[in-house]
């Protein structure tokens, strides 16, 4: 059986976003010749573990749309001519090579920049005044363009994208979060300061759905969390290390499959969740209000079942969100710390003495489990893998967190696996185990790095 012209465009396509190898192609092929099958080149791929089902789609519609926009008789064009899938390319592809090739002097000449981030599969685009244009591609930056761009194109371009209030806000306090929206294309989480050398940004890509455990790479056995109808959830680690994504996948299992009110609040609003087996509402600090701490305090008058915290950042938000845990709310929130102890003690810690004995007790009852998380390089080609440290609030870490003995709670995640406990270290040696990523790379990121060498 001999390919047809749509699998050919197919297989060029794959190859143009490297998502798939000519072997790996040649592979599919002659299975289906040899089976005489009808399916489809790009099922054949998925079915093989070459491409995930996401980037199948994401392959077909830029496929389709390639096809609809050649004109009769026009013959026949190089796949880089099309639209790029946001999400397809696994790596950042080689694009221009100049900044005078996005017209940076023209309206909106940064939406052309943003753009290039998202065919690139950037995570990050960053603007520094007096520097080069960076893309972030599998954690590392990497100049887009030699160029060094001056602090009056910078501000301009930054400018252009910032609401009234945002702008005024960045003139103000010197800088803004904030969430920008390029219609049709894509979704950022933005930050804009001001630095000795002028104005810079930094943007990172948000992708329009949710995404599940499995496309995060995380294991599945995490949805059990989703399951709690009370008590508090946390999401740690660095950042930069998708604490925001999983948080997203979290309550997207809770919205397809419970009946319940999700309230969250983020600075700015990341994922959109729009409302499927659950009703949700979601507030962004600085536009529908004030602060999270005022945004805990309505939304225990309004009737939630799960509120979702963007990040828990001052006494008063901890001291609010330990609050609606322990009066029957499940709380899902984020933290900037590296692991479950340091959690445990971060949040301990920002009460003052004289409340210590009565916030162990309700950490102790309300605290239902800590996922401590980190992205590390794989060995072999581009991309991260997640490398997870889960702590299980069972009764003898209850007791532990009562009894202000929290040292003790890693030798409980080292018994703590028919828990579903693990401790980083051993994801890392497991990670390493199964070939995934180098001792040297797992040492930059373990507690213990002598374990690995480092």
């Amino acid at each position: 059986m001999t390919s047809t012209p749509d699998d050919l465009l197919f297989g060029r396509i794959a190859l143009h976003y490297k998502l798939v190898t000519r072997e790996q192609l040649a592979e599919a092929a002659e299975w289906r010749a040899r089976e005489g099958s009808q399916i489809l080149l790009g099922e054949i791929l998925v079915d093989k573990g070459y491409l995930t089902r996401n980037h199948l789609e994401q392959l077909l519609a830029v496929q389709r749309d390639y096809v609809a926009k050649q004109a009769p008789g026009a013959g026949e064009a190089s796949p880089a001519a099309a639209p790029k899938p946001a999400a397809a390319a696994g790596t950042a592809e080689a694009g221009p090579t100049s900044l005078r090739d996005f017209n940076l002097d023209s309206p909106r000449g940064l939406d052309r920049l943003l753009e290039h981030t998202l065919r690139s599969g950037a995570s990050d685009l960053h603007i520094h005044s007096r520097s080069a244009v960076k893309l972030r591609s599998h954690g590392q930056l990497a100049e887009l363009a030699p160029e060094i761009m001056d602090p009056e194109t910078a501000e301009r371009l930054i400018q252009e994208v910032l609401e009234p209030e945002q702008a005024t806000a960045l003139s103000e306090k010197g800088q803004v979060d904030f969430a920008y929206e390029l219609a049709g294309v894509g979704r950022f989480r933005s930050n804009a300061y001001r630095q000795q050398r002028g104005t810079d940004a930094i943007f990172r890509a948000i992708p329009p759905h949710p995404p599940t455990l499995e496309e995060l790479g995380l294991p599945t056995s995490l949805a059990r969390f989703a399951n709690f109808h009370q008590g508090m959830v946390l999401i740690t680690g660095p950042a930069g290390c998708g604490k925001s994504s999983t948080l997203a996948a979290l309550i997207n299992i809770i919205n397809s499959e419970r009946r319940d009110h999700i309230i969250t609040i983020e600075d700015p609003i990341e994922y959109i969740h729009p409302s499927k087996q659950c009703v949700v509402n979601q507030r962004q600090v600085g536009t529908h209000t004030n602060s999270f701490a005022r945004a805990l305090r309505g939304a225990l008058r309004e009737d939630p079942d799960i509120i979702a915290i963007g990040e828990l950042r001052d006494l008063e938000t901890i001291s609010l969100a330990l609050t609606a845990a322990e009066t029957g709310h499940l709380v899902l929130a984020t933290l900037h710390t590296n692991n479950s102890v340091r959690t445990i003690n971060r949040i301990l810690g920002v009460f003052p003495p004289s409340q210590q004995d009565q916030i162990r007790t309700m950490v102790s009852e309300s605290l239902r489990a800590v996922v401590s998380q980190r992205l590390v390089r794989v060995a072999v080609g581009k991309g991260r893998v997640p490398a997870l440290e889960i702590l299980v609030v069972n009764k003898a870490v209850g007791n532990l967190i009562r009894e202000n003995k929290t040292f003790q709670i890693k030798s409980v995640l080292q018994t703590g696996g028919t828990h579903g406990m693990c401790q980083l270290d051993a994801s890392l040696a497991e990670l390493i185990r199964k070939g995934f990523i180098t001792r040297e790379e797992a040492a930059k990121h373990a507690d213990e790095p002598q374990k690995f060498g480092g």
